[in-house]
Formats: C-alpha cells, structure tokens, sequence
C-alpha cells in the first residue's frame, strides 16, 4: 500500500519538486490572459474614466495643474499619492526614475512625470443616492412594519 487514501484525484500531481508521477511534471493548467483582454470587474467597459481624490474619493478634473486641490477635503492633487506611477515598493515610491525622493508625498510637488490616477468609475449613478433613497429601498425590499 503506497498511500493512505485512494480516491481519484488523490496525489495524482506530483510537487513541483518533485518532477514526474503519474500525470507527468507539475504544470499549471489555468489558460494564459491574451494581451488586451478584459479582467475582473468592471470589465465590460462601458463605464467612464475618472479620476477621484484619494483622500476622500471626490471626482476631480483629470486636467490637474501645479496649485490644484480637492474641493471637498483641499487635498493637493498635484501630489504622489495621486500619482498613477506611484508605488510603495519601487524606488523612491515611484516607478518613473526620478533623481531624489520627494520626502511628502502628500503635499504638492512639481514633478514632470505627475499622471492623475485614472480608474473606472464603478460608482455609476447610484453615488449620488441620498440616505432617503437607500430607506426607501430597504423598505420597499422588506416591506414596512
């Protein structure tokens, strides 16, 4: 007896260190992405582009300038954190080459390499929903005792 359970499947992979068994060496069967294609949520792609403060996630104008900040929490948006080439950990925090590190990363800087952050915006329309809209939802749902 070679092994304690003997159900199909069972072991029938070997490890990746150990190559060969009785299905040949360990490959991983999941099928490659084509370049392109789409991945995860949102996919569809009929959604906008936007770009959202990362403070507080208020829509900003994507065309940022130097003095730029959000209107609802004054976050500077000419700043790092807003940055779509900021990384925690690449060098420096960012993935472009820059020479010396920007010590504040949330504050405004002139950075030559700054892109806002663009992402899909999966809010849609049901953002703008008042705390009235969500009970009457709730209560249509469940009905009103």
């Amino acid at each position: 007896m070679d092994r304690k359970y003997r159900q199909q499947g069972y072991q029938d992979r070997s490890r990746p260190d150990q190559p060969g068994g009785p299905r040949g060496p360990f490959v991983d069967e999941r099928p490659t992405r084509m370049e392109g294609a789409p991945r995860g949520r949102g996919a569809e792609r009929d959604r906008d582009e936007v770009f959202r403060c990362k403070a507080c996630g208020e829509k900003a104008d994507p065309e940022v300038k130097l003095e730029s900040a959000c209107r609802k929490c004054g976050a500077a948006l000419h700043a790092c954190v807003q940055c779509a080439h900021f990384d925690s950990v690449a060098r420096y925090q960012c993935r472009k080459p820059i020479p010396v590190a920007i010590p504040a990363k949330s504050k405004a800087n002139d950075c030559t390499f700054y892109e806002p952050t663009r992402s899909l915006d999966l809010r849609g329309k049901s953002s703008v929903d008042t705390p009235d809209t969500a009970r009457a939802a709730f209560d249509k749902l469940f009905g009103k005792r």
